[in-house]
Order: C-alpha cells, then structure tokens, then sequence
C-alpha cells in the first residue's frame, strides 16, 4: 500500500538534482515524460517475459536468477562491514564514481582503521556477519589486505564471511594462494576495467571457492556481455552482478559524453543501464544457462545499504520506550494534551505495572512517550498521537551538536554514535492513525478501507519502497 512518488516529492528530487550539478546538468539528457512511459512498458515487458526464471527480494527491487552469493544475502541482511582498504586504483574506468588517487587509511562508515586490530574489534562490537575488503584495488597494498583478512579470520573464526573486490590486473596465482590461506572466501573481478579480459578469474577459479564476476552494467557493452556468458559459466564463476551506472560529480564529464538518458531520485542514474541489466536476465532465462545473474539496482542499494547502517548504529542509543523503523530511523511515538489526561494515563501504566522503560512522561506532563507495544493501552479519542524520527550516526569524534553515546572497541580505541533529530513531531490524525497500525506497526492485522492513506514524510522514514525506480 505504498503510494507511488508524488508529484511534489518528484518535484524536490528534481530540483535536488539540478542544484547539485549547477549548470553542468545542461550537459545531460533528462527523460522526458513520453520516453518515461515507453522505457517502464518496455521494462515491464522484459520482466514479464522472463518472470518464471526471476526472483524478486528485497521487496523486489533486487530481481535475479539462480542463487545470490552468500556476501550478496549477508548485505542484505544488513550484516556486511565493506572495508576500503586503500583509495588507489591502477584502472581508469570512465564509470568510476570518485577519484581513487590515494593510498590512505583502510576506512568504513566513516571511521579509519589504522590498525587491524581496532577494526576487528569493530566487526565484533557491531556483530558483522560479513567483510568485504575493496579499494581502491585491495591488491596495490597486497600485504596490507592480507593482513586485515588474516586478523578478521584468526580473532572472528568462521563465522565472518569474507569476499574480496579486484579488477584483476595483479592477481598472481601466489597472491590469490595466500589470500585463500588466510581465509578469503569470495573474490569478486570487474572485468570490464580490462576490457573483459577473464586471465585473472581463470587463475582464480580452481583456488579461491567461490569467484563472482562484478560490473557495471554499461549498455554499449551488452551484446559483448551476452556472448561472454558462455565463457563465464566455463571459467567458473558462480556468480554475475550487474550494476546500475550512477552519475557522479566526478565522471559527469565522462558519462555526458555517452549516449545516455539520465533518471532523476535520491540520485541521478542511467535508464539504459538498468535496462540492458533487465535485458541480460531475460535473455538468460531463453538461453537455459545456470549462470546466476544479480541485477543490484540503485533502488536496493540506496535503502537496504542505509537502513542497515542506520538500525546498526540505532541499537546503541535508542531509548527503551523507542523502536526502529524498517528504514533504520529512530521512531519516538509520544501523546500529548492537557496535563490532566496525560497524567491519568501515565497513573494508569503504573498501575497495570508496565516496565517503565518503555514509557516515559515529559517534566511538563504533557506528553508520554510510549513503545509501539503498548500501542493499545493508549486513549488516541482522547489525546494527541504525534512522531519523531532521528538517525543514528557512527563519528570517529564528538561533534557536541547532538545527544551522543561513546562506543568503547578495546581499551585503546573507541568510536561514538550521535543522535541528530530529522523532524519536529508529526501529528497523525486518525486516517493516518489507522494505517501507521495496521501497514506498519501491523497491531490488528485488519486493511484499513479504501482511501485511508498517510503522510509522506512520514513514509519516507518508515518504509523501503518496493521494487524499482520511477523513471522519471
């Protein structure tokens, strides 16, 4: 019951977009409406085509044959820690969304990590199921990489599964010998940085156990790509991830040159990417390869990815009358009205003997806080139902803007996560009421009648929109 994007949302991304590239955005070809409504038919029609070969998680917005790897269902799990373990490459891809120019620090989620040990006990803090070691090329500082996998491995034991991001260019067999031996289980190649040359999976395919083939999906290359799966299947690789191209500051000067038609959302991609993605599964689906195919589309990357940032660091500053939003943001659900009823009900808690810790009564005794759970224990004819919602940030450092919590690794390091506050309370009248119950909270499990709907900033912090993107 998500409601597609409003006209004044679209509104906003657009100008968002065109904020952000300045003058530069008259070097892009926007969609138009009328090429909008034939590229999502002809989308459509693709998906329908191939529909019994496909499947559609993550609320349909990751569409796929065959299995995902295992590091593909631990990020959307939200239990992936991706590791940037140096910001240097050897490649020059004109797709490539930063400058990758510099050694640095090994860094993730904003926190650098000089030392392995620090970040293995950030991984165990946080409770990661996985770690991706990525770049930069993670094989330019080879026995830097090999030592945060060795570490991860030694300290976590099996349960960390660990995969590796390359282009290939350096991955000698003695490398990816050692890498195995540490406990690398999953190397991924991105091919079209070497022009599609397959050596480095080849050498790769009988040590490390399972090798995935990851790339952007660039449209000028699709028939190159559909005549190489053949070969891919024969060199090996369990696994193809496709990716939707996204423009960047940085390579809008590259992308602008290309014949492409750029999308307007949260960010700006390219329609023909996603398009030629959808094409290679269905044309997968006809060929009767088993292949696996994984088209990771900005839709899924952009809320999955976020949300489980946001709920990781919200366990660790989140009150006891507060839970988290499937979108990872804070929810604070309070009533307010005159002192006099708010009192009689916080008397009434007391005396039904519900744990304090998930209620709490404002100084001024015109507001309760409450947990969703004792959503039913509340007069709404009677009293006020408001939200809050904030975002948990991890910070290497106190900003003293926000309400924080320090997060102690080891005795030698720690990291703190702040509380920035996103909105001021939002008043759900009884319509919104009755959805946010039902779609959302899911308490009576009854469909609210026709026409009950909610606000839309108040969907933007609760719920992962499904499948892909409005083309618009």
């Amino acid at each position: 019951m998500i409601r597609p994007l409003s006209n004044l949302r679209r509104q906003q991304m657009i100008d968002a977009n065109l904020t952000e590239y300045g003058s530069q955005s008259d070097l892009l070809s926007w969609i138009s409406p009328e090429k909008a409504r034939e590229a999502e038919s002809r989308r459509a029609q693709m998906l329908g085509a191939c529909s019994s070969g496909i499947e559609f998680d993550f609320k349909g917005t990751k569409p796929h044959s065959g299995l995902l790897s295992p590091g593909c269902l631990i990020c959307g799990q939200g239990t992936w820690s991706c590791l940037f373990i140096n910001g240097k490459c050897n490649c020059r891809c004109f797709y490539c969304p930063a400058s990758q120019d510099n050694i640095s620090v090994p860094t993730t989620n904003r926190i650098s990590f000089d030392t392995s040990r620090d970040y293995v006990d950030y991984v165990r803090h946080f409770d990661f199921k996985g770690i991706s070691i990525s770049g930069g090329e993670p094989l330019l500082t080879f026995e830097r990489s090999l030592h945060y996998v060795e570490a991860a491995r030694r300290e976590l034991g099996e349960t960390p599964y660990i995969w590796m991001y390359t282009n290939g260019t350096l991955a000698t067999r003695d490398r990816l010998e050692r890498l195995r031996d540490a406990g690398l289980n999953e190397i991924r190649f991105d091919i079209s940085a070497v022009n599609y040359d397959l050596t480095g999976v080849r050498i790769a395919a009988n040590i490390i156990p399972c090798i995935t083939v990851e790339i952007p999906s660039i449209p000028e290359d699709y028939h190159l790509l559909l005549d190489l799966l053949p070969q891919l299947h024969e060199a090996g690789v369990k696994h193809l991830n496709l990716h939707q191209l996204r423009l960047t500051p940085y390579n809008l000067s590259r992308l602008s040159g290309r014949n492409y038609t750029f999308l307007h959302g949260e960010r700006v991609t390219v329609m023909e990417s996603e398009l030629s993605a959808l094409a290679i599964l269905a044309a997968l689906s006809r060929s009767g390869l088993t292949l696996p195919v994984n088209y990771c589309a900005f839709a899924y990357k952009r809320q999955y990815q976020q949300a489980a940032t946001r709920r990781r660091n919200a366990k660790h500053i989140i009150k006891g009358y507060e839970s988290i939003s499937e979108k990872g943001f804070i929810r604070s659900l309070s009533v307010t009205g005159d002192p006099e009823d708010v009192g009689r009900l916080a008397v009434q808690l007391e005396r039904d003997g519900v744990d304090t810790e998930t209620w709490y009564l404002s100084g001024k005794k015109d507001r309760l806080f409450f947990h969703e759970a004792l959503w039913q224990k509340i007069d709404f004819l009677a009293l006020k139902l408001q939200v809050i919602y904030s975002e948990a940030i991890l910070s290497p450092s106190i900003s003293y803007q926000c309400a924080f919590r320090e997060v102690r690794l080891n005795p030698n390091r720690k990291v703190f996560v702040e509380r920035q506050a996103l909105c001021s309370p939002l008043t759900l009248e009884n319509s919104d009421r009755l959805f946010f119950e039902n779609e959302i909270l899911h308490i009576t499990g009854e469909t609210p009648h026709s026409g009950v709907s909610i606000q839309e900033d108040v969907l933007d912090f609760e719920l992962i929109r499904p499948g892909l993107q409005d083309y618009f």
